[in-house]
């Protein structure tokens, strides 16, 4: 296995690297399916005979299991390179979608908690966190650019997956051509097994073309110098280890945590949500099927475009006014989405269009957030350290807005009025990050780690 070690991915001089964004887009884009669940979602429902909350989990044991990955992979990315991360990332994500089809044919869900969730969300961890840091040392000129970059194919991955999973269903489920139809659990089954297959080829296609820079490669015309002139942007270093032990750290952590709940509540049930917002009151809604699987198409255009626009915009702006904007103005859109959202669809479909940018733009910028506060020595497993953040948003998220719901009604007899409760709560999430980011500052110089010549004299301690 020695041709996925690190040594084997340096990029020989010259090299472009303008090269390594595809590579990096070709992992987030099939892991990035995993916002796409909402499509087939119903039919699972259906197939076990469960509630939303039931098969919500299977999403949240996913996401739960992404942060818990990437907290403990970290570091061993960080050491044996992307080209090996990868590569391990395609196995789990592919076996996870095998083990998930076994457990729909066989009518059971704790096979799909086991392979999607368990396995697959350990493949989602990996894979999320093996370019951010190479991405990094690439453009340390546009940090906020890079990980936007990196980050942008996990948003747009939904913008793929949920036409073409409506479309396969359609393909494999000779039903659905009738009124009200709802995929079969076999169509399902068959999907999962298609889409194990694709994904794994398309993630070994970026797992083989991957480079990391030479040890003290700089782009042309890069000062390091610069580097550092904000007020929250450090020339030190933190080790991972010590990072945690920082008020900073969980600030930012509590930061995206409140980001992260309020869109994946709403990116989870975004298909049956657009639905119940303009149903009539004879039960119909104005919003068919295939409008919903559109809408779930435009949402992941722009958890996409947030990605990359927001972050790469905060190179200009800095990380700490950008995590405002998310927050606060997020917070305001929230409320609007609430009281007002169901007069319009196209109000309805802008606010959402915004907040889920604003989603996407959080978790983009939060690696350059964490290089500006601890630097760049051991930032991916920092980053994968944060992510429990999103492993708790992914439990919190859908919990709460599954738990309005199934207070409020059966799927199919619920209106937007079912959802106010749940979406005021996400309001008030947003409202407690938006102060945790405020409270941002420099990361103390005891946690820096020493120059050659200069000793620490003690290991620091945790922050009060």
């Amino acid at each position: 296995m020695g041709w996925l070690d690190r040594e084997r991915t340096i990029a020989p001089p010259g090299f472009n690297r303008w090269l390594v964004p595809p590579a990096a887009l070709a992992v987030h884009l099939c892991i990035g399916q995993a916002y796409a669940t909402s499509v087939y979602k119903t039919a699972l429902v259906k197939h076990f005979g469960a509630g939303l909350t039931e098969i919500g989990v299977i999403f949240s044991i996913a996401i739960v299991m992404l942060g818990l990955s990437a907290a403990v992979m970290g570091t061993w990315v960080d050491k044996n390179g992307p080209r090996k991360a990868m590569f391990t990332s395609a196995v789990f994500w592919a076996s996870g979608f095998l083990i998930g089809s076994l457990g729909i044919f066989s009518g059971q869900l704790w096979l799909v908690y086991l392979g999607y969730g368990v396995v697959g969300g350990i493949g989602l961890g990996i894979g999320y966190i093996s370019p951010v840091s190479t991405l990094i040392k690439w453009f340390p000129d546009r940090p906020g650019l890079a990980t936007g970059m990196a980050i942008m194919g996990f948003g747009g991955g939904a913008l793929i997956a949920s036409p073409v999973s409506t479309a396969l269903l359609k393909l494999y489920d000779p039903n659905s051509g009738a009124k009200g139809w709802v995929a079969s659990g076999e169509s399902v089954g068959k999907l999962f097994l298609t889409l194990a297959v694709v994904y794994l080829a398309y993630m070994m296609f970026g797992a083989f073309t991957i480079k990391v820079p030479a040890e003290g490669w700089t782009p042309a015309g890069f000062d390091p110098a610069k580097v550092g002139t904000a007020a929250l942007v450090t020339t030190e270093n933190v080790s991972a280890r010590n990072a945690v032990k920082t008020r900073q750290f969980w600030l930012v952590w509590v930061a995206l945590f409140c980001n992260v709940t309020a869109g994946i509540g709403l990116l989870e049930q975004a298909a049956p949500m657009i639905q119940d917002f303009f149903r009539q009151p004879d039960g119909t809604s104005l919003a068919s099927a295939a409008v919903a699987a559109g809408f779930v198409g435009l949402l992941s255009i722009g958890n996409m475009s947030g990605r990359f626009a927001w972050s790469a915009t905060s190179d200009v702006t800095g990380r700490k006014r950008i995590y405002m904007v998310y927050l606060g103005v997020g917070a305001l859109l929230y409320t609007v989405l609430a009281l007002a959202g169901s007069t319009s669809t196209v109000l309805y479909v802008a606010l959402a269009f915004v907040i889920i940018s604003f989603y996407g733009g959080g978790f983009a910028t939060a690696p350059a957030y964490l290089r500006d506060l601890f630097g760049t020595f051991q930032v991916g497993a920092i980053h994968g350290r944060l992510l429990t953040a999103w492993s708790a948003a992914g439990v919190a998220g859908p919990l709460i807005v599954n738990a309005f719901l199934d207070a409020q009604g059966k799927p199919g007899a619920l209106n937007a009025a079912s959802y106010q409760p749940a979406l005021l709560t996400m309001v008030g999430l947003l409202v407690i990050g938006f102060v945790a980011n405020l409270l941002v500052s420099p990361v103390d110089a005891r946690f820096h780690e020493p120059h050659p010549g200069r000793v620490r004299s003690e290991e620091p301690a945790m922050e009060a």
